[in-house]
């Protein structure tokens, strides 16, 4: 087990490389220039001007150079500065984070509530008219896209409701109430598709396991349905289900991005916008770094699930 989880890890690294490489390559062959951003774009800047803004950041140096002293300060702990505010990416980071936080873990959360006993009772009640609406429904949701229908929330709420949301963001320690307010319908919106995914892939997976003859041995044996789907059925077909619940961490990642700036909350995603549209480098690579790593945390955790779940995966990492 301990050399599996080495494995794991040296992967993770690895995986982080190759993303922090991705990332520094993309930002720098977008189109724009951080010292026009800076500068601004009057023609009285001279080439000098210019020319000593881009010493003072470093970016007349080859980009080769750049990536090996922006890595050499990861391996420090040190993420920069934001070009832009002059702050550290850390405390620009830190300041959004919980903003983000919240929002990822109520859509997760809701799409675990709704997701997973949707799907169990599509399978149990398998064929009938209830079924048949259960996976329309999970269909519908996997077709909507999540900006669509935030910006479809935002214009018919605000037509028939009168209700826009509101424009400061309110902290779950100051008002509670009004934060869950602020949070409960663009955390639905996120949270949708990833509901319809889990509710199809857990009627597939019970379904595949009311078919086995253990199954079928523990209802002969006369064990009540209800005992027989939550003794037997539910754990054994759980491990594909927090497969795609690990895989979908990766969704809410990109999905806030949208959610955020069409809601207006105050999150990550929205300063991950803000830094690649003024071209701040160093905040832009640190809010994607931090984005990579918390995915990979979140795929080593559900490996570690599997070996709970499933006693043979124990077997098969120590062998």
């Amino acid at each position: 087990m301990g050399g599996y989880l080495v494995r794991q890890l040296v992967a993770a690294a690895g995986g982080l490389i190759g993303l922090s490489l991705i990332v520094f390559l993309f930002l720098r062959i977008m189109p724009g220039s951080t010292t026009t951003m800076l500068l601004g774009s009057d023609v009285s800047n001279s080439p000098e001007q210019v020319a000593e803004l881009r010493h003072q950041l470093g970016l007349d140096r080859p980009i080769p150079v750049q990536y090996l002293r922006w890595l050499g300060d990861l391996v420090r702990g040190q993420l920069g500065k934001s070009l832009f505010t002059g702050r550290s990416v850390w405390s620009e980071v830190t300041a959004r984070l919980p903003t983000t936080f919240e929002l990822s873990v109520l859509a997760l959360g809701l799409s675990l509530l709704v997701g997973i006993p949707v799907g169990v009772a599509s399978a149990v009640w398998r064929d009938s008219a209830a079924d048949q609406a259960l996976r329309t429904a999970s269909i519908v949701g996997l077709a909507v896209p999540n900006f669509w229908l935030g910006t479809m929330v935002l214009v018919f709420g605000a037509r028939w409701f009168g209700w826009i949301p509101p424009a400061v963001y309110v902290s779950p320690t100051s008002n509670l109430s009004r934060n869950l307010q602020q949070f409960v319908i663009p955390a639905a919106v996120l949270g949708l598709a990833l509901a319809a995914s889990l509710a199809r892939m857990s009627r597939s997976t019970v379904l595949e396991v009311l078919g086995e003859d253990y199954v079928r041995t523990a209802r002969a044996k006369g064990l009540a349905g209800r005992n027989v789907l939550r003794r037997h059925a539910l754990p054994n077909s759980m491990i594909p289900v927090l497969t795609l619940f690990g895989v979908q961490v990766g969704y809410v990642v990109a999905g806030s991005v949208v959610v955020e700036s069409v809601f207006s909350l105050p999150g990550l995603g929205r300063l991950l916008l803000d830094s690649i549209g003024h071209k701040d480098y160093p905040l832009a690579q640190g809010i994607v770094l931090l984005y990579g790593a918390l995915i990979i945390l979140v795929n080593l955790l559900v490996d570690f699930g599997y070996s709970v779940l499933d006693p043979r995966v124990r077997l098969g990492a120590r062998g």
